[in-house]
């Protein structure tokens, strides 16, 4: 589809769904579509959902969601811009597509950040966590109501061609990457080529040999069905890049006080739940991959990818340079 028509089809859309919400009023029917790539039981799909089922109850069932996971309603770029023109209402997408909309955001997108998931989560719960969301919110440009944070583990490379056990088995191996500058440059500091590409499209270009591999958690790698196609996963575990649950800014300025109040009150609670979800779903899918015959492959010393990623921080460490300090003094 161009692009054109593409923004077309996207504003009527927005034009049909947005109708319900407005005029706004405690009267208000409405079903909000909320859009994930990822399939269903995935944990953001199921703390989603467990967030709708909370909302309906609580309105009588005056304000519901209607869930579409598996990149149903397209991948994450066209589902942020879906959202920014209200044809979608609620989203769950990771910092990494958000960076490029709003740029604060791109401090979690650095290699090598966090020290470990216990680290991440404190930063999601605290007040940095809730001073990068309000930066979503305040952004002109972003069109969206960042809701909460959602875990995603941390993120290693896998492919199809052979074991990564060192930094220099990396080298000219194309490796997909989220579109954002930041992951690019990681990846070609690596000694990969880092390919942008949505996450919709990664499984066939496995298959086809487009790319060698690509790098993701574990339940990415094996529930998207990656691991069939590439079977050695490294743990590099070189970034932790959180997830963000947001609304349609425009369609939340036709919600009430109130029916705001409560669905950023059960947003807090999905937050901590998807993480419970999240857990389990991580240690079922090293297993799965294990049963499958995947080379899971342990890196015993990070110290050569940590430094090898020194260019990024030299380029974008300095912009980010306030926000860094704060979360790498989180206790």
């Amino acid at each position: 589809m161009k692009r054109r028509d593409f923004i077309k089809l996207s504003v009527g859309l927005a034009s049909a769904t947005t109708l319900p919400f407005a005029p706004a009023s405690a009267q208000s029917k409405a079903v909000f579509k909320a859009s994930d790539v990822q399939p269903a039981g995935y944990p953001t799909v199921a703390a989603t959902e467990n967030l709708g089922k909370k909302l309906a109850a609580a309105t009588n069932g005056r304000l519901s969601i209607q869930m579409y996971p598996s990149a149903q309603l397209g991948g994450e770029k066209e589902t942020i811009e879906q959202t920014q023109i209200g044809a979608i209402q609620m989203l769950r997408v990771s910092a990494g597509a958000l960076g490029p909309i709003v740029d604060e955001v791109n401090v979690v997108n650095m290699p090598f950040l966090f020290k470990s998931i216990a680290h991440s989560e404190k930063m999601m719960d605290g007040a940095v966590g809730q001073d990068l969301l309000d930066r979503i919110n305040a952004n002109p440009n972003a069109g969206l109501v960042a809701l909460c944070w959602m875990n995603s583990g941390a993120r290693s490379i896998y492919n199809t061609k052979h074991p990564i056990k060192t930094i220099d088995d990396i080298k000219g191996l194309k490796i997909r990457v989220i579109g954002n500058p930041i992951f690019i440059d990681m990846m070609n500091a690596l000694g990969g080529n880092g390919v942008a590409m949505g996450y919709d499209q990664v499984f066939s270009a496995l298959q086809t040999g487009v790319i060698d591999g690509a790098e993701n958690n574990p339940p990415s790698y094996v529930f998207s069905n990656h691991y069939t196609a590439a079977k050695y996963y490294s743990l590099t575990e070189h970034l932790v890049i959180p997830e963000v649950l947001a609304f349609s800014k425009r369609a939340w300025s036709t919600l009430s006080p109130d029916d705001q109040t409560l669905i950023k009150k059960f947003a807090r609670e999905a937050q901590m739940e998807e993480r419970e979800l999240w857990k389990a779903y991580e240690r079922e899918a090293m297993e799965k991959a294990k049963a499958a015959g995947c080379e899971i492959i342990e890196i015993a010393d990070k110290a050569p990818f940590q430094a090898a990623v020194k260019p990024v921080w030299d380029k974008y460490g300095p912009k980010y340079q306030e926000m860094i300090k704060r979360i790498q003094e989180i206790a």
